[in-house]
């Protein structure tokens, strides 16, 4: 779906783990302020496909891509690329949380630190308005000094958003956010990435079908490395046109 309003598009890109091809040919949109959710089995692509938009998986000697994939119309392999601009633009969130090994202050402060401010009264404010976006405020604001290894997994996921949201960036790719999550803890997560799509878009891996119909807007399909369909998540969930995505968000495999 082209739009002037996508900030991250794939054209017919490719990915091997070495000799093996993970990804065959993505054409995919991500569009501001919305959205989408990337669903399909176990092995499919998933998180290999959203890793990539920010070159996560550079940390492989094996990587190789093919094709390409914009950000903001800029090819994101390009060598002048600086990778560390591209993350602080597009950051990542993932299926387990992992908060360092300090204080919830620290936390949060460490990434700005790194690209240089130093005030404390300027990283107060940035660690007060973070935790308030992540919707922990209320449940830690007077425990900002103690180890953020003490709080909830619920707790440290929004943390960890948190974290992510304190270098500003435009783009928050979530791979698997609540899978390790109660029921509860879940409920809260998925609240959270609805109200902060009015500032960020926002790219979801989710086994949950159910909660990919809940919050995306649109939706992505993946099969054995393939982009089955792609389309607003309604047209999906109820309208869908290939026969392998009907098969698959009924449960008759998967």
């Amino acid at each position: 779906m082209k739009s002037n309003n996508n900030i991250i598009e794939s054209d017919k890109f490719s990915f091997w783990y070495g000799n093996i091809r993970a990804l065959k040919e993505i054409d995919i949109q991500i569009e501001k302020n919305k959205i989408t959710a990337i669903i399909g089995p176990s092995g499919c692509g998933k998180s290999t496909l959203i890793r990539s938009f920010n070159r996560m998986n550079d940390v492989y000697e094996n990587a190789i891509y093919g094709g390409r994939i914009t950000f903001k119309g800029i090819n994101i392999f390009d060598k002048k690329t600086e990778i560390t601009d591209l993350r602080k633009c597009v950051g990542m969130i993932f299926q387990k949380p992992n908060p360092f090994p300090m204080s919830l202050w620290e936390n949060i402060a460490y990434g700005p630190k790194t690209h240089g401010i130093h005030e404390k009264s300027h990283l107060d404010e940035i660690v007060e308005r973070s935790i308030k976006l992540a919707a922990l405020w209320d449940e830690v604001e007077n425990r900002l000094g103690e180890s953020a290894l003490g709080l909830s997994g619920g707790q440290q996921q929004r943390l960890c958003i948190a974290r992510a949201l304190s270098i500003e960036p435009e783009v928050l790719l979530l791979d698997e956010p609540t899978s390790a999550l109660d029921p509860i803890a879940t409920g809260k997560i998925e609240n959270l990435i609805i109200e902060l799509k009015n500032k960020y878009t926002i790219a979801i891996v989710t086994h949950n079908m159910q909660q990919a119909a809940r919050i995306s807007d649109y939706t992505a399909f993946l099969y054995l490395g393939e982009l089955v369909e792609f389309g607003p998540t309604r047209d999906i969930f109820e309208r869908p046109k290939e026969k392998l995505t009907e098969r698959y968000i009924t449960g008759r495999f998967g």
